[in-house]
């Protein structure tokens, strides 16, 4: 039986948007969203989880890579994330498709009330054919930045697919070779 999935959740590592560059890739970004497309006007659900936000920011105060601490980590997600979301929001609505930010700490999946909160805006979302655009809250879970949350959107991702009640998930990301194990 070749079923067809019909929720999708997409995560897009930094290093995959950056192409391996110190700025996010507007070519990269369009491909990714044009394959999204295809999927979401096939009928599929499609939520993206994207890292980004840093690099993003990085870009445009001028930070090199070395040397950053966490709080500067977070001020170059706070500037980062409006113009990651405006670059998906651009990359998406030359394909007539609507999206939304969700910005989630792992606190916010913890507690019953926030878990249904979460699920039931998302799920709204896919409904109304919105397409969610997810991150962690960089600005104030230091947990990621620091090394200690989700894991760079992969542990996000998954929690995200679990919530919805995706069909597929998809890690998208640059690797050294293939990994066949742990």
């Amino acid at each position: 039986m070749n079923r067809r999935p019909r929720r999708v959740v997409v995560k897009a590592g930094s290093a995959l948007l950056t192409h391996g560059g110190e700025r996010v890739n507007d070519e990269v970004v369009g491909s990714l969203v044009s394959q999204m497309a295809e999927l979401h006007s096939g009928g599929a659900e499609v939520i993206l989880v994207s890292s980004g936000a840093v690099a993003a920011g990085r870009a445009e105060v001028a930070v090199p890579r070395a040397g950053i601490d966490v709080p500067l980590k977070q001020v170059l997600a706070a500037v980062g994330q409006g113009l990651l979301l405006n670059r998906y929001r651009r990359a998406f609505e030359a394909h007539e498709i609507t999206v939304a930010q969700a910005l989630l700490t792992r606190n916010d999946l913890q507690g019953r009330l926030g878990y249904l909160n979460v699920r039931n805006t998302l799920l709204k979302l896919l409904e109304l054919r919105v397409v969610p655009i997810v991150n962690e809250n960089d600005v104030v879970n230091i947990e990621q930045l620091s090394g200690r949350s989700f894991g760079d959107n992969d542990t996000l991702s998954a929690l995200v697919a679990n919530l919805v009640d995706a069909d597929l998930l998809v890690m998208l990301g640059e690797l050294g070779g293939l990994h066949t194990a742990d």
